[in-house]
């Protein structure tokens, strides 16, 4: 298969200033990085070639064998490609990058870009970002409503103080690694392939300890209990995640400390159920307030309230009490208390309440029929 051109790669005209093609390739490299598109093989693919153009056009030498001879210049015995593996022979498309970003050493393509983009473990100026961490945290269902401040206590890596975190002992410093001289890879040949390492000397850092801190032992953080407070808004849920940033563990020698994150569980209510943010619940009334109608108090989430009960309530009524359910964290409205109301039948009588409902049924014309018409009159076709 015709390999692509390499100024149509880059999007530029064969006219290009070396200052154009390092700009176009800065802007292809981040379009189709890998870290940005994880997974994406395609993307990945685009991002060698983008390299390998850049990296021969940038060469005064290779370009006008380019432009010459276009990609033969690079085949065959004896032609002019620079040295490094596979791809006709041309550098890592990782070091094309790290050289372009001005990354100082580290693993393939991180550090950088995760500073343009947000990431988190890469190496920077020889350091290492610290790691984000998880916080489980129970509330109830009232704290989920109104909000509430927490304080929590956890276990994490915190900066040596004696070191301030760099490792080393005060009037010692960091020196570069002798074994990759600062790259913080070193290569392998094998045969015609040529491998490409983590420095197992500076574990991909660049860079040594000249005499570790006897505190730390050159580790420059330290186990530590913390306690921090935490807001949390009104209207959250079971899953709902809180980001702390920097409180986290600390980072290596300079790098940044993580974030972290506090996932929440709302504890279930005795009287409640959260349906998204409204709120459900079941009340017992008794069948003469059912029957007769009135007004009752009954308990919210933020205090009492009342509900009017319309004469002739029949068992499993729901009823709605506007704007006394769960905020919503988007702030755009408050959910709703669904009651649904349980009539309550006595289960025992005087015997002058006994002789009163007689009465009533006596004259309801209940006595003999005691249930409702309407009733067998639907069911009369099973009959």
């Amino acid at each position: 298969m015709a390999k692509e051109d390499y100024y149509e790669l880059l999007g530029v005209g064969k006219t290009a200033t070396e200052e154009e093609l390092k700009k176009a390739y800065r802007k292809k490299a981040v379009q189709y990085h890998p870290d940005k598109n994880p997974g994406d093989k395609s993307a990945e693919e685009m991002f060698k070639k983008v390299s390998e153009a850049y990296d021969v056009l940038k060469d005064a030498d290779k370009r006008a064998a380019y432009d010459r001879y276009g990609h033969a210049a690079f085949q065959g015995p004896g032609a002019g490609a620079p040295r490094g593996g596979g791809g006709g022979g041309f550098h890592d498309p990782f070091d094309i990058f790290r050289e372009v970003f001005g990354q100082q050493g580290g693993g393939g393509g991180g550090g950088i870009f995760d500073e343009m983009f947000g990431g988190g473990g890469g190496a920077r100026d020889g350091g290492r970002d610290g790691a984000d961490l998880r916080y489980d945290l129970e509330i109830t269902l009232e704290e989920a409503a109104r909000g509430a401040e927490k304080e929590i206590s956890f276990r994490k890596n915190v900066s040596c103080e004696r070191c301030d975190g760099s490792g080393a002992e005060p009037g010692s410093k960091r020196v570069t690694c002798p074994t990759c001289r600062g790259a913080g890879q070193i290569r392998r040949s094998g045969g015609i392939i040529t491998f490409t390492q983590t420095c197992p000397t500076c574990a991909g850092s660049g860079t040594r300890i000249e005499k570790k801190c006897t505190v730390c032992h050159g580790e420059g953080r330290m186990p530590k209990t913390v306690k921090l407070t935490v807001r949390i808004p009104p209207g959250v849920d079971t899953g709902s995640r809180l980001r702390s940033g920097g409180n986290g563990e600390a980072g290596l020698a300079g790098g940044q400390s993580g974030d972290l994150y506090i996932v929440l569980s709302v504890r279930e209510h005795e009287l409640f159920e959260r349906q998204g943010d409204d709120l459900f619940c079941e009340i017992p009334i008794k069948f003469t307030l059912a029957t007769l109608g009135g007004t009752i108090e009954l308990p919210t989430l933020f205090g009492k309230g009342s509900l009017k009960i319309p004469a002739g309530t029949q068992s499993g009524t729901t009823f709605r009490l506007r704007d006394k359910g769960m905020p919503s964290l988007r702030g755009s409205r408050q959910g709703d208390q669904l009651v649904r109301v349980h009539v309550e039948v006595p289960q025992s009588l005087t015997a002058e309440q006994r002789k009163l409902l007689e009465e009533f049924a006596r004259i309801s014309g209940d006595a003999n029929e005691p249930t409702s018409k309407s009733f067998f009159e639907k069911a009369k076709k099973f009959f």
